[in-house]
């Protein structure tokens, strides 16, 4: 298949990492990836938060600040606030580079791949070569990979579907062609009567099904599926948690996957 041959491209980029002279820092998996796949045998990557936990509950350890302390280049996101505190700390002389904003659609995924290409064709320029090799790789990949999956969602007619969607899903639903008439925030702030309120807004929508984000919790959810009668459906930001889904490009198909798998049952009870 054509994806299973991406996915070996991919592959062969992280086998055989041999120990690096640059220690670059990720605050969590998805820019871990992307640095290790770019910048191949030039850098070691720390990743400090693990996939399972969300971002904002994470505690730091001694070994955080070891790795920032030895990092010459540190990415985060922008909801980790501890870290450029850890970063001054440490008295680290990392460059550090925010990297605002979604990851879970091939074309928000491709911008990050582009920004740290970019750093590390500056900071490293002598492996400049290989770092737009791999980035070119890497993004032809995920451009295919969204190619794949739009198509998939065109067939399967998702912009029928009316769904209710937790806000860090959004992009990636929205991005397939789904109806999301009704979000909803992070659970650990929702009341029973946020619960009572977004049901009613789900049935009145005909919502179906029920999207959730593992990270953030999915007890939420479950109830909201309950409440609106719907199809409760759990994804994940982030690679790694669940089966199969060592990278970035097996999440996204994981999660595009488990979408369409869910609307067949409806599309064939009509």
């Amino acid at each position: 298949m054509k994806r299973t041959a991406l996915l070996l491209s991919i592959g062969l980029l992280v086998v055989g990492l041999a120990v690096a002279a640059e220690t670059v820092v990720s605050t969590h998996a998805i820019l871990g990836e992307f640095a290790q796949i770019i910048g191949g045998e030039t850098v070691e990557v720390v990743t400090i938060i693990p996939s399972g936990f969300c971002p904002s509950h994470y505690d730091l350890t001694p070994s955080d600040l070891t790795a920032v302390l030895d990092a010459a280049v540190i990415l985060y996101s922008g909801f980790e606030p501890w870290i450029e505190t850890l970063a001054d700390a440490a008295g680290s002389a990392a460059i550090v580079l925010q990297l605002p904003g979604e990851w879970n659609t091939p074309h928000t995924a491709i911008a990050k791949v582009t920004a740290i290409r970019d750093l590390f064709m500056e900071q490293f320029p002598d492996e400049a070569e290989t770092f737009v090799a791999n980035a070119e790789t890497y993004i032809k990949a995920l451009q295919d990979l969204g190619d794949e999956l739009l198509e998939m969602a065109e067939s399967a007619s998702v912009s029928g579907v009316a769904v209710v969607c937790m806000e860090w899903q959004t992009e990636f639903v929205d991005w397939l062609g789904f109806d999301i008439p009704v979000r909803y925030g992070i659970p650990a702030k929702l009341s029973m009567r946020d619960l009572v309120e977004l049901a009613d807004e789900g049935r009145d929508a005909g919502a179906q099904l029920v999207i959730d984000n593992l990270q953030s919790g999915i007890d939420f959810g479950a109830k909201l599926a309950r409440e609106i009668g719907a199809t409760h459906i759990v994804l994940s930001n982030f690679p790694g948690v669940m089966p199969h889904t060592a990278t970035l490009v097996d999440l996204l198909m994981r999660n595009g996957e488990a979408l369409l798998a869910a609307i067949e049952p409806l599309e064939q009870g009509e």
